[in-house]
């Protein structure tokens, strides 16, 4: 019991930081987008925004993938 509760604990720390640093993220891409495009606060831009992110996300996402997938073999 006490190495599941040591595991789950573990687990959750590692997303809070992982949370943080997201949000650290956010704020510096949100910060670049600005300089480059001024400022965000109508809904197209922030829908502009919000699309960029995804598709860098998933792009991200997949990259990754493919390199844990050879890191396997």
């Amino acid at each position: 019991m006490k190495k599941d509760v040591v595991e789950k604990l573990a687990a959750l720390i590692t997303a809070a930081f992982g949370l943080v640093a997201a949000l650290a993220w956010n704020g510096a891409i949100q910060a670049i987008f600005k300089k480059a495009f001024g400022e965000a606060d109508t809904i197209g831009a922030m829908l502009v925004y919000a699309i960029v992110i995804t598709l860098i996300a998933v792009w991200a996402t997949i990259k990754i993938g493919k390199i844990a997938e050879k890191a396997k073999n």
